[in-house]
């Protein structure tokens, strides 16, 4: 499964507005809760807290990708939102975020969600390409930086 398989020009915003980790998530979950996918939002929300309680998933280079699995989703959801502003995200490099990718899947999808995850990792570890999205201007150029980068990643 890839990136694109399960993200649309639906689930991306750009210049999100927000000043706290709070705002941005429930924003996120908000973004993410329009897809036909979604049983229960109160349900992601829910799982998505629970999980930043344990560790935050502000994951360093100013990205952070809250993730959590529950049966309020028929399959995998994604979400992905860059932030208007510098958000504390309590990142484990203490650096601000301002790329936020929101991953949901079903309990019973262990496998694709954690490939999900591990590809999202690589691709955002690269800095020009978290430097692309940036300065994307609309959610049709995120989506067309992550078929390209997407493609390359597959190829190599």
């Amino acid at each position: 499964m890839k990136i694109t398989d399960i993200l649309t020009e639906q689930f991306i915003k750009t210049n999100l507005p927000g000043t706290t980790k709070e705002e941005i998530l429930n924003a996120v979950i908000d973004l993410a809760a329009t897809s036909d996918r979604v049983l229960d939002k109160e349900k992601i929300r829910e799982a998505i807290f629970e999980r930043e309680k344990i560790m935050s998933t502000g994951v360093g280079s100013g990205f952070a990708i809250p993730h959590g699995k529950t049966d309020a989703v028929t399959d995998i959801v994604g979400a992905l939102a860059v932030t208007a502003q510098p958000i504390d995200y309590k990142s484990l490099d203490d650096q601000p975020v301002r790329i936020v990718f929101l991953l949901v899947g079903r309990d019973s999808m262990v496998g694709p969600h954690i490939k999900l995850l591990s590809r999202i990792s690589r691709l955002m570890n690269k800095e020009d390409f978290r430097t692309r999205l940036l300065g994307a201007g609309s959610a049709s150029e995120v989506l067309e930086i992550l078929k390209q980068e997407e493609a390359s990643y597959l190829e190599a």
